[in-house]
């Protein structure tokens, strides 16, 4: 069972408490806000109420005890940096911080960060991707290097063995799994979108770009 510290439980903070809770992971939430603490507290192991860029409060909760620390304060960037630099001061086993543009993505990594977040850049990605095409059910970004996609079969592949296809040879891209009339593929981000959409049954796709 994983210990957690959530710091910053509004929106974004509270759903990663809730599943976590889900998950039968052990959650302490920490944040300024009594409101937010009091909604959050039926969901979480723990909770306390208190200021994350102040040295004492965040050494009374033993942060080197707990195998995850995620700093979710959204838009107070200046003490969401404060929060990761001291938490990692303190001992903390890895830290992951969000951010909400491209520079705090940076300082947070230079001050601490084990891993940064980006919802919202990352939400936008999968989402225009998936609607790129109707034949695009859903789509997720692994790294720089890897997506996975979940497409319509494409016709011409009806009443083929995966062997006839032979889609790693001819494509260069990994099948993950196969449902009722539905494919994953694991796809890097080398192939241009002329070899996907002759890969694809020339379904219409558009050029797989690394997160950046």
């Amino acid at each position: 069972m994983k210990t957690v510290l959530i710091i910053g439980v509004g929106q974004f903070g509270s759903h990663i408490a809730r599943r976590m809770e889900e998950l039968r992971c052990e959650v302490m939430a920490v944040d300024e806000n009594e409101k937010h603490i009091n909604d959050i507290l039926p969901y979480v192991t723990n909770a306390r109420i208190g200021d994350s860029t102040n040295e004492e409060f965040l050494r009374s909760l033993g942060v080197g005890n707990y195998d995850v620390c995620i700093v979710a304060l959204g838009s107070r960037f200046q003490s969401s940096l404060e929060t990761t630099s001291l938490l990692k001061e303190l001992g903390a086993k890895k830290v992951i911080s969000r951010a909400t543009n491209d520079v705090q993505m940076k300082f947070l990594l230079k001050n601490g960060a084990d891993e940064v977040v980006y919802p919202e850049k990352q939400m936008a990605l999968r989402i225009a991707t998936k609607y790129a095409s109707d034949s695009i059910l859903d789509f997720i970004h692994l790294d720089n290097n890897y997506s996975i996609y979940e497409l319509k079969v494409p016709k011409d592949w009806f009443g083929k063995s995966l062997s006839q296809i032979d889609i790693r040879k001819k494509f260069k891209i990994n099948l993950a799994c196969v449902t009722s009339m539905r494919i994953a593929f694991f796809i890097s981000s080398s192939i241009k979108s002329s070899s996907l959409a002759l890969a694809l049954a020339s379904l219409v796709l558009a050029r797989i770009s690394p997160l950046s």
